[in-house]
Parts: structure tokens; sequence; C-alpha cells
């Protein structure tokens, strides 16, 4: 099985003398821990942040009901030792990968990183410390009955980052705002604009003040949760549909939205507040409606609206103006799939179940226990091929849904490092942007941490200091801060067609630079936010698949990168 005449004593041997570092104790992660202890190995350190919570128990199994609220690095180092052979270590770390505390420093203790991961950037944040810390990493994933195991080493294979991830879906803000057409449409602006006006962070602001007085959206002094409740929804579902219905030219092709004016919606019975609600209750407990797959009327959504904003006032008053949405948070999810289905009957598009909805609005990719385990054995065996000194030995493996060549199981050779990755090889990265109309801001959040996963971003212009985070004294932080509203072709950026910006990350051991292009006019397809990255930091590769048969030759695709709930970001061969 690790090819060639190395047979079960020398792993043992390899397994015991290893240090090896596990990130994430998940679907994944669960499955890697036990396997890697009744494998052999004896020194182990575990690091998440994660919580454990009821939907976890179907598939992660070293968690029980009485373990709901604890961490799931210290439950999973419980459990595993309860069965480990004696003389095992494991030392479970609850907290964030990408602390300071688990540095490039930290990582040069490990023989091998094994990832079981569930979110993009925790990803990249490890690939680069591997990368500067000169460890070997092996990479994961699962989306139901697909998986995938990775090993990049340090240049030899390429990294986790060397073939570009597609770009998070965009749609334009006109569509999301005035004129949806399809249920998406209407739940990225439940949760992107509607929620985020109602409980978010007051000085964001959404798109929807372009299109209706902000302070309609905001909590009153001493207002009354049941009043703010109506409120919100007759400026939503009332007076901003009228609004539209009015804009002529938006339905010269389709029929306008209907207004649903709430005596309507809810009929003679009208609405009482449920009284009595306890603290965490969700509107759905406090209405008696149980199945979230139902598709629920008219009635009954606005019913869960109602319910759902007076319990988040009653209850989290503190939270209005600080609120983040969380796909897991009952009282958020209920607003945003009520809204969204609210929305849905005016424009005449499909309502979603509330499970439905969940789905769609956390990009939720549900897990299979069974794949989850297969793919943990994939990765202990690609990890003792390297603790044995076989680094040409190691593949990627990849695991189907049906059979491919008569395989479940499809390995892959490693393919090499890509020339044009701006992480492992230092490429220049090219970004298209309005110079007059782009922010620092945008520059530094959207472009730096959200799209290249810089942690703390530094940006200079040869010896011009232009941004900086991490270790600043107050001060310091005031004054980069008071930049981030400022035009990038504005004094004292200056920043003009053909910059060649340096970007560093002294917390990831990474440096690149950002060659910079001046372009005034994009579309609302190619460019909702006014800039595009090409190259290998901006690019996904093509949906469909070319060619077929396994090899280095083979065309492969990467999955629509989910803020997911479990373990996926894969890669599948067609």
């Amino acid at each position: 099985m690790l090819g060639g005449p190395l047979g079960a004593a020398e792993a043992a041997q390899a397994a015991r003398r290893a240090r090896v570092l596990v990130v994430g104790s998940g679907g994944i992660g669960c499955e890697l821990l036990k396997t890697l202890v009744l494998s052999g190995f004896a020194d182990i350190e575990l690091v998440d942040l994660d919580t454990i919570e009821l939907s976890n128990l179907n598939r992660q199994f070293l968690f029980r009901r009485r373990h709901v609220g604890r961490s799931k690095a210290e439950v999973a180092r419980e459990a595993v030792l309860a069965f480990a052979p004696p003389g095992t270590k494991i030392v479970a770390h609850h907290g964030n990968v990408k602390d300071p505390k688990f540095s490039v420093a930290f990582l040069r203790g490990f023989s091998v990183v094994l990832n079981g991961l569930d979110n993009l950037e925790a990803r990249q944040h490890v690939n680069r410390l591997c990368l500067a810390a000169g460890v070997p990493l092996v990479e994961s994933g699962t989306a139901g009955y697909l998986g995938q195991v990775t090993v990049h080493l340090k240049g030899r294979t390429e990294c986790f980052e060397c073939r570009p991830t597609p770009k998070p879906k965009k749609y334009p803000v006109c569509t999301l705002r005035n004129t949806p057409e399809k249920p998406i449409h209407c739940i990225v602006w439940a949760k992107d604009m509607l929620l985020a006006r109602l409980f978010g962070p007051r000085e964001a602001g959404t798109d929807l003040e372009e299109s209706a007085d902000p302070e309609m959206y905001l909590l009153r002094d001493e207002e009354a949760p049941a009043a703010f409740a109506r409120r919100m929804y007759e400026n939503t579902f009332v007076r901003d549909i009228e609004r539209l219905r009015g804009i002529p030219e938006y339905w010269e092709t389709r029929a306008p939205p209907t207004s649903l004016p709430l005596a309507e919606a809810l009929g003679a019975d009208g609405w009482a507040p449920a009284p009595g609600a306890p603290p965490g209750a969700s509107a759905s407990e406090v209405l008696g409606l149980r199945n979230k797959q139902a598709d629920l009327g008219l009635r009954e959504e606005a019913l869960v609206f109602l319910e759902a904003v007076r319990l988040f006032v009653e209850h989290r008053r503190g939270e209005v103006g600080a609120h983040e949405f969380d796909k897991d948070d009952d009282l958020a999810m209920e607003v945003v799939a009520a809204a969204s289905n609210l929305r849905s009957r005016s424009f005449g598009i499909p309502p979603q179940s509330h499970f439905a909805a969940k789905g769609m609005a956390g990009n939720i990719v549900h897990a299979i226990a069974t794949t989850n385990a297969i793919t943990a054995g994939l990765i202990v065996v690609q990890a003792l091929r390297i603790l044995l000194g076989r680094p040409e030995s190691t593949h990627m493996t990849y695991i189907n849904e049906r059979p491919s060549n008569r395989k479940l199981l499809v390995p892959v050779q490693n393919a090499e490092p890509n020339r044009d990755c701006f992480v492992c090889q230092k490429a220049t990265v090219q970004l298209r942007a309005d110079l007059g109309t782009v922010t620092l801001g945008a520059l530094v959040r959207d472009v730096a941490k959200q799209r290249l996963g810089f942690n703390e971003p530094n940006i200079n212009e040869g010896s011009k200091v232009m941004y900086e985070e991490g270790g600043l004294e107050d001060d310091e932080v005031a004054v980069y801060a008071a930049r981030l509203d400022l035009k990038l072709s504005a004094a004292p950026l200056l920043i003009t067609d053909g910059t060649l910006l340096d970007l560093e990350d002294f917390s990831q051991d990474l440096r690149c630079q950002l060659q910079v292009t001046h372009q005034a006019d994009f579309g609302d397809e190619e460019a909702p936010e006014g800039w595009v990255l090409d190259g290998s930091a901006a690019e996904p590769e093509p949906a469909a698949v070319e060619g077929g048969g396994v090899g280095p030759e083979a065309k492969r695709r990467k999955v629509d990168e989910p803020s997911v709930e479990d373990d996926s970001d894969i890669e599948v061969l067609d």
C-alpha cells in the first residue's frame, strides 16, 4: 500500500517518531484523529476554533449530546485518549489557526501538517505557514460522496494556491435591490442588505441606502420590539415595493412586483405577539412551526418575519448595530428565510423552504460520514509516505461518487509548482482598477484580504509606506485607518497607471508585487466592485472539464468555494 519494500514495521516506527499537527477537528478531523492514533502516531497537536453544535453529532462521532457547547479540540482529545494506546500524547488548542501564536516558528516544530479545515481563508493561511516553515502539508476536502486528498511539498509540488480558486459568485447590486429574478437573488438581498441594515454595524451601511431613507430601518429609542417588527415589514414589503412599481423602465419586459400589505398577509386573525417567549427561543418554536422543509404560506412567512424581528430586539437589543450573519443563528436565519420568501412572492419567484434557504444563505455542502472516514485514511497513507522519506510516491487522490475506469479512488500524479503562483513562486499579480473610484479600504479589505488571503497586509510603493497592520501603536493605527476612504489616485497615495506595489504579510512570511493598471469602464457582470485581478490569483478555471483519464495531463476543476458547514472545497474529475 505504501509502494515498494517498506512495510508495516517501518511505517509504525515512522509514526511513533513523528510530531504531527492536525488543523480542524470537524467531520474529517474526528476521523483523522482516530485513524492517526490507531496507526501508531503518538505525538499529536490539534488546533480548532469551533465549539460543538447539535447538528455535528450525526457525523462527528467523537462527540455526544453532553458535549454541545464545548470546544471541539478539547473534547476530541479526551475522546481519542480514551481508546488510544498507552503513551499517546495529544495537545489540544482551542483557537484560530490564524492567531499569532500559531506562527511559522510554531509550525517548524512538526514533521507534517494535516488539514481538515472547512474554509478557504484558513487553508490559504496554513499553506503559507507551511511554505515559510518548510513543513509538508496534506490537504483534504469532502462534499457529499466526493472527496480529495492532496500533498504539497515546498519546491517539489504545487502549493495549495498554485491553481486559482473560483471567485465567490457576485450578483449586480441593481438586480438584488430592484429586479430579482431567482430565489438566490432574494436570499442574498435578505442576508447582505436587509439583515445588515436592521441589525448590522451602522457605520458599514448597505446598498439599501441608495433605494430608501436609511433612517427608516433604524431601531428608535424606546421603540417596542413588536412596533419595530411591524414597521420593518411595512417598509420592506409595502413602501419599497411601491417605490419599485413606480419605475416603469424596470417592468417593460416583465410584470411589476406586488406589495404585500400586512393586514392582507395576516388575514382576519392578525398577529398577537406570543407572550413570555424565553431567551433563545426561535420564531418557529414560538409559532409551533416544526417542519423547516415545508413550503410555508404567505401568512406563516409574515408571522415568522414579525416574530423573529421582535424576538431579536426583545432579547438581543444589545446586538442591534453590531450583528454579523451566522447561518447557525436561528433568529437571524429566520429573518433571512422569511424575508427572502416574502420578497420572492412579491416578484413572482418560487419561494424556498427554510431548510433550503439556509443551505443557500450559508452555502452549505452537506457531508457524509463515510466519505470523511475514507478521506482521513487517505491522509494518513500520504503522511506515512512523507515520513518514510518517499515523497516521490505521494500523489493526489480523488474519491468519486461513481466509478471512473472502474475505480472509486483515483490517484493522480502530483503537479509541479505553477510558475505564475504569487504565493510559492512570488509571481506578480495584475490588478485592473478604476483608480478614481476604488478606495484604499477596498484594496486592503477586498483585494489583499479577501481575494489574496493576506492576514495583516502591508502595502508599500518602494520606500513609500501606504498602509500597515500588525504590531502598531494606537496613533499609527489611527493614521492608516483615516486613509481607508481615500481613492487610490488621491494624495498621499497617488497610485497611477503602471504603479508597482509591494504587498507583505509578516504573520505569513509572505511577499508579492501588485502591478496596478487603470481602467475606468467595467461592466456590472465583469467587475461589480470596480476592479479585476488577472493571472494566478484571479481567473477561475473553466467549469467544463476538458479531456479525461488519470494522470498529470488530466484537466481538473474546482468546485465553487463555499462558506461551508463542513469539509468542502474539493476538486473533481469529470
